[in-house]
């Protein structure tokens, strides 16, 4: 179950946080110190199609104990924040599909830091990596279950000065490798230069132009390219507990081995505590994708230089008593594949393809119940639904049973 909506690979981009810090604001920061704190958990599953893209159909019942820590320490000059999770997932019957096993391993660590050297002048670094089983679809970097696990890293480092009362540069570089265990054509590494101006419009609201040019590594078939994105936005807080951030521009795309794109390019992100016991976040992406661009068309590899991807999250929670919460969220991610190159030929195939279409839409709803102050349960439910040209088209439903000691 995934019930975090930030874009975690947009370092400018704020769905986690509800509070705007003026000039010096480009992303969610804790707000308040909280001591180390421990968590020890396992959750049972049910899932009635595990590897939804080898065609298998198996279902399986799963149990994955884990255990992680998080704290956060705030003073004057430095806020430092730091959460990790070590699990397994274990499948009691193993998966049919090629690849698959029946014990897969899962972390997940996030560290970061802002430094204030004035009030003028502070650093921020923000570092996150991953290696699990499940699409994260907060990530924006992989849509569908594969068979193996994979390794997602990232770190963003900048710089920001505030020169007058109203404006403010931030500068910064941004590291970022996903590597597949068992899936080809898969692996990239990008690595992307930013900068950032803001101008203080109103108390409220703050004007934005974003300058990023990147560069991305492709695996084996997959073609090296380069993004610059031109982007021009409003971070506006309609409310002490609200806030909405756009960003609206131009991508131009250059592939080594395949074709120039310019494609338009956006981000939507909404944060919003209704009231004490309602909260609701929300993003929206659009623009061409370095990920998945080698597929399979018709038994021969084409690469896709435009892999267009809209991603929309939407989540919320609400409490329905100090101890009864219910949650819940969808994802609703349609690409779009054109100028396809085939790089593999095995036949008297075109040497071009487009026109592919690949949508998923993934829903969950669930409730969370605190029996004590330190120990806690959950039960929901997850379906996702995929139609493609390319993959096989599938649904999934998983049911997922948790609990939870903190101390």
């Amino acid at each position: 179950m995934k019930r975090k909506f930030g874009l975690g690979i947009l370092s400018l981009i704020a769905a986690g946080s509800a509070s705007a810090q003026g000039l010096f604001y480009i992303g969610s920061e804790a707000q308040e110190t909280m001591p180390l704190k421990w968590v020890i958990g396992a959750s049972l599953t049910y899932d009635d199609n595990v590897t939804p893209l080898a065609g298998t159909d198996d279902d399986a019942f799963s149990i994955n104990p884990y255990v992680g820590a998080f704290f956060v320490t705030i003073t004057p000059q430095t806020t430092i924040d730091f959460y990790g999770r070590l699990g397994i997932i274990y499948y009691f019957d193993e998966p049919t599909a090629v690849g698959s096993d029946d014990t897969n391993g899962q972390a997940r660590f996030g560290f970061n830091v802002t430094h204030r050297f004035s009030e003028r002048l502070r650093f921020s670094s923000r570092n996150f990596l991953s290696y699990e089983l499940e699409p994260d679809y907060a990530y924006g970097v992989a849509t569908s279950r594969q068979v193996g696990e994979y390794f997602y890293w990232q770190t963003d480092n900048s710089i920001g000065y505030r020169w007058t009362e109203r404006l403010a540069t931030y500068f910064g570089l941004s590291l970022t490798g996903l590597n597949y265990d068992d899936v080809d054509n898969a692996d990239r590494f990008t690595w992307m230069l930013y900068g950032q101006t803001r101008y203080q419009l109103s108390p409220q609201s703050v004007l934005t132009f974003d300058l990023r040019y990147s560069e991305t590594n492709g695996d084996d078939l997959a073609s090296d390219s380069s993004d610059v994105h031109v982007l021009g936005g409003i971070e506006h807080r309609f409310s002490p507990t609200t806030i909405g951030i756009v960003r609206v521009g131009a991508q131009f795309r250059d592939v080594d081995n395949g074709d120039n794109t310019t494609s338009p390019y956006f981000e939507l992100a909404l944060n919003s505590r209704i009231n004490q016991q309602f909260q609701v976040r929300a993003f929206t992406r659009y623009g061409i994708e370095v990920y998945d661009t080698v597929q399979i068309v018709q038994g021969n590899f084409y690469d896709f230089s435009d892999r267009r991807v809209l991603r929309i999250g939407v989540s919320g929670d609400y409490a329905l008593s100090e101890t009864l919460s219910l949650f819940g969220g969808v994802d609703f991610i349609p690409s779009s594949f054109d100028d396809g190159n085939l790089v593999s030929p095995l036949g008297a195939l075109p040497t071009t393809v487009g026109g592919l279409e690949d949508d998923l839409i993934n829903l969950y709803i669930g409730v969370s119940m605190k029996f004590t102050d330190a120990l806690h349960g959950s039960l929901s439910y997850n379906f996702t639904d995929s139609t493609s040209d390319i993959n096989p088209d599938y649904d999934r439903s998983r049911i997922n049973l948790g609990v939870r000691v903190e101390f």
